[in-house]
């Protein structure tokens, strides 16, 4: 029967020290006065904590009536304003950092915190993703290894990245494409309510297209604008892949009378894969980002389009009917 060896023991390089948090202010006794112009002479060890080559670091610089505790500057020339607080995070001294950083049309901001609150971590999130600015919240404690001197700790909690600038900048597109969208659907009904009743129940919105009831269920008019074209369409869907499908086949059946009446370009799409189908006649000579000056010319003809695209299916509509 083998005998178990005995453990081997664990070779040590020496006594391992124990690690003690300090309260701040048994290492600064006043933020301004104290920790601030500590922070000042040693703004390196802030910079080694958050990635930040700080190259001069001033006090007390005044933006307005206000005055920022800290503007520094790093080896590439730009400017970042620092904020200190003791205590939990509030919503005064995040307003301060939004100040200074456009008053001195900064950079950067660090926001160094005691304790930071899980609203203001959300805030900082936001505008990372939301501005050009980058900021940075920053956690400080003071530490000692059993009895030796005390020493400031810098933790990030969070800051800028590529991918936060991302979503914010994807965010903003999708505003902007909104916005656009929602203006130029505003002017069409405006000038279609004086033309055609077709789309007199319809609101301007912020999605692709705007849609009015045809008369016969499931089949809708619809207008639609990206950003480079526009098209007019008939969108049919009354909840059966099949049923759908046949009912375009009746309008096919009549392809030569529709296409020669419209005389434009006519797409007739059974759009495989998807319950819906549709009729379509698309224009690629502008869309709701072309020029303002240009709208007015787009939307004319949507509209013209829309009433003779409507006046050629009404019998086959009126027949489905």
């Amino acid at each position: 029967m083998e005998r178990a060896l005995p453990p081997t023991p664990h070779p040590t390089s020496g006594p391992v020290g124990r690690l003690h948090r300090v309260t701040l202010r048994q290492v600064w006794k006043h933020e301004a006065h104290s920790f601030t112009t500590w922070l000042v002479d040693n703004i390196d060890v802030l910079g080694q904590s958050i990635g930040i080559d700080f190259v001069s670091a001033e006090r007390e610089q005044a933006a307005g009536t206000f005055s920022a505790d800290i503007v520094a500057e790093d080896v590439a020339g730009n400017t970042i304003v620092i904020e200190n607080q003791f205590g939990k995070s509030n919503h005064d001294h995040l307003g301060k950092v939004i100040t200074y950083l456009t008053s001195f049309e900064a950079s950067a901001a660090i926001w160094l915190v005691e304790q930071a609150r899980p609203e203001h971590i959300n805030a900082v999130a936001w505008l990372n993703q939301g501005t050009n600015a980058s900021i940075y919240l920053v956690k400080i404690e003071a530490i000692r290894i059993d009895d030796s001197p005390p020493a400031p700790l810098f933790t990030l909690i969070i800051g800028p990245s590529a991918e936060a600038k991302e979503v914010g900048k994807g965010k903003r597109e999708l505003k902007e494409r909104h916005d656009l969208r929602y203006q130029f659907w505003t002017e069409l009904l405006q000038q279609a309510s004086k033309r055609t009743r077709l789309h007199a129940n319809s609101s301007a919105g912020t999605t692709s297209w705007i849609s009015a009831a045809s008369g016969v269920p499931g089949l809708y008019l619809n207008y639609g604008a990206t950003m480079h074209g526009t098209k007019v369409e008939l969108s049919i869907d009354r909840g059966d892949a099949d049923k759908n499908l046949q009912i375009l086949d009746s309008f096919l059946s009549h392809r030569h009378d529709v296409e020669s009446a419209l005389g434009l370009p006519v797409s007739w799409e059974p759009m495989e894969g998807r319950r819906g189908c549709r009729i379509a006649v698309y224009f690629d000579d502008g869309g709701y980002r072309s020029e303002r000056d240009e709208w007015p010319r787009l939307i004319d003809r949507l509209i013209e389009s829309t009433i003779l695209f409507e006046k050629v299916l009404r019998p086959y509509l009126n027949h489905l009917r």
